[in-house]
């Protein structure tokens, strides 16, 4: 089973009402935490340390040796010594912490968000997050055939479990597409999967739109990533994903974070936690490397697989090479160099900074809580994490570069992008703008680079676009010049024929053909001339959108991956409204479209973030 897999305990942050079909209400953190007293964290041998059905806690029992400390382990060898507990049930985890059985939390960083203002009510149990173990690569929004990209889903009901991890996720595909909250009809679940998931209530009722899910349920939905559900073998007809964790790759971050007061105590032990995770995730990553490229599974790989299967179970993970593998698979580690990346780089618009606000946006707009009570990043000093795990320290990289060049990306400089859009919004202009000021654009220049920055896997295309007017016009009356054009009715109802035919100035496609034949050539208004003016001012304004991107980007001291930006001229051939009867109509053509493009993942080059 790959994808997560939390119990139903973890949609706890907001269950308070059951209702028919497995739905739930929502409520606060704080009502549901109920009367949860802050206590000293309990003196023990061994510290209870919570973790979650996920790949990135694979490396965590690798480096414990399995629940308990073994001493021939990593954190053995580091003299540590603590006791794995299952944490799937994340207000459990808040209460345990609140009162003092365990110093830590366990989670994705939007659920720290969702707790925060519980969590920050005590200055001692401020939290303090002290390593990202992975992004995710294995959650998906799987929607019916009428929702085509994320821009579709406004008025749509979208199922997804309240409180779990899907909550960002989705948080975040609206954002993407500029709609709210407000814009959807939110059906929460009480579980992430099984009977009262948001699978099977989008295969029960048809008038879900779309349903946040893990990858087994995506597969059983649609079949695969890039495939379309038929209606056999227990797919749903029509049924595809129309966003993923594989693009929108910066979107889920999972995290371990400390209370504040113990932080303060037992910084040694802290840093001693992160530097062994960081070996065994290291180690772990390179095993499930090597397996996925050779398909031999070494013996102590096939040991890891077995003990995640144990303390998992085997319904979560039935078999090794498929389950347990593909868990891993879906899980993006987070190096040595990413950490100092995530947790140091305020550039970072994926990093600690950038999330924190984006969770505490969504924990006060979506009612969990009342206000904004934030938490702290370690500050630790990461040359000294890398002596603790005996990793070679390299720092962080600038000016990323995660994307070949043309030979993976030529299909985004023509032909339909339709198929492998998953957002577009646009920006608009004046009558032969080719300018972009800041002071006017910068608020799309924001949200062109929080979305770049979320959607890590995907290109950003700049498409230009042109009116297309001036070259209709000058087609019409050439061709009434030269005979081959019959316009008959009214002024403001003209009807035209073209070689006895009508012709529909609205088929754009065609009219370009026309016009490219040469048909409409030579004469005093030549509209093929005018097409390629429109297609070079369409690329030029690509340009200029991207430069001045770029320069707002340095500006804003953000750090921006130019690999991933590719601008494209579009010219006419693509209006919103293809034959405008007013200068208003006609700027509706005149824009630049961003657009979130799905590309083959071998088109991805190795980002700082993997190992």
């Amino acid at each position: 089973m790959n994808g997560r897999s939390w119990i139903s305990g973890l949609a706890s942050a907001a269950v308070v009402l059951l209702v028919a079909g497995g739905t739930v209400a929502q409520e606060s953190f704080r009502t549901l935490v109920g009367n949860a007293p802050v206590r000293a964290v309990e003196a023990s041998d061994a510290i209870q340390v919570p973790y979650i059905t996920w790949g990135g806690d694979v490396a965590t029992f690798y480096a414990n040796g399995g629940l308990e400390t073994q001493p021939e382990s990593i954190y053995g060898q580091m003299g540590l010594k603590m006791k794995l507990a299952a944490g799937d049930d994340f207000v459990g985890q808040v209460r345990d912490y609140l009162g003092g059985k365990t110093p830590l939390l366990r989670g994705t960083f939007r659920m720290l968000g969702q707790a925060s203002e519980v969590l920050g009510a005590d200055p001692r149990t401020k939290p303090v997050v002290i390593l990202q173990l992975s992004w995710s690569a294995g959650d998906h929004i799987v929607a019916r055939e009428n929702v085509k990209t994320l821009n579709d889903l406004k008025g749509k009901r979208i199922a997804c479990q309240q409180g779990g991890p899907h909550v960002g996720l989705l948080y975040d595909s609206l954002a993407a597409a500029k709609l709210s909250k407000n814009d959807v009809e939110i059906v929460w679940t009480k579980d992430l999967t099984g009977p009262e998931g948001p699978a099977e209530l989008f295969r029960k009722d048809s008038s879900i739109d779309a349903c946040c899910v893990i990858t087994p349920d995506m597969l059983g939905l649609c079949g695969g990533f890039d495939t379309v559900g038929t209606g056999a073998e227990g797919t749903v007809a029509g049924a595809h994903v129309v966003n993923s964790t594989q693009t929108m790759s910066r979107s889920i971050a999972d995290v371990y974070a400390v209370r504040s007061d113990w932080y303060r105590a037992n910084r040694e032990w802290v840093e001693k936690f992160v530097a062994g995770y960081l070996k065994g995730a290291s180690e772990v990553a390179r095993m499930r490397d090597e397996f996925e490229k050779t398909h031999r599974m070494a013996p102590e790989y096939r040991q890891v697989l077995a003990m995640s299967q144990r303390i998992f179970g085997e319904d979560v993970l039935p078999t090794l090479e498929v389950d347990a593998h593909g868990l891993l698979l879906d899980c993006t580690f987070v190096n040595l160099a990413g950490q100092e990346r995530f947790f140091k780089d305020r550039s970072n618009l994926s990093g600690f900074d950038a999330k924190l606000s984006a969770a505490l946006d969504m924990a006060v707009s979506w009612g969990y809580a009342r206000t904004r009570v934030g938490f702290d990043a370690a500050d630790f000093d990461y040359q000294k994490i890398a002596r603790l795990a005996g990793l070679e320290y390299t720092p962080p990289e600038k000016g990323e570069q995660r994307f070949a060049e043309a030979e993976s990306t030529d299909f985004l400089l023509g032909g339909n992008l339709d198929p492998n859009t998953i957002v577009s919004f646009s920006i608009y202009f004046e009558n032969n703008q080719k300018d972009f000021p800041v002071d006017r654009y910068g608020s799309e220049f924001q949200h062109a680079l929080k979305t770049a920055a979320t959607f890590g896997n995907a290109r950003v295309v700049i498409r230009g676009h042109a009116d297309p007017t001036k070259a209709l016009g000058e087609m019409i009356r050439s061709g009434i010049r030269k005979g081959i054009i019959r316009q008959t009715g009214r002024p403001g109802n003209y009807k035209y024929f073209f070689e006895g035919r009508p012709l529909d100035l609205n088929d754009t496609k065609r009219m370009v053909e026309l016009i490219e034949s040469g048909a409409f050539s030579g004469g005093k208004d030549d509209p093929a001339i005018t097409v390629q003016a429109a297609l070079n001012l369409s690329k030029a304004r690509a340009e200029a959108v991207k430069e001045a991107l770029v320069q707002y980007a340095q500006q804003m001291g953000v750090d921006i991956d130019l690999s991933q930006i590719v601008p494209v001229g579009v010219g006419i051939a693509e209006p919103v409204i293809p034959k405008p009867t007013s200068m208003e109509e006609a700027r509706e053509n005149m824009r630049v479209e961003f657009r979130i493009v799905k590309v083959d993942a071998e088109s991805v080059a190795p980002s700082d973030f993997d190992f």
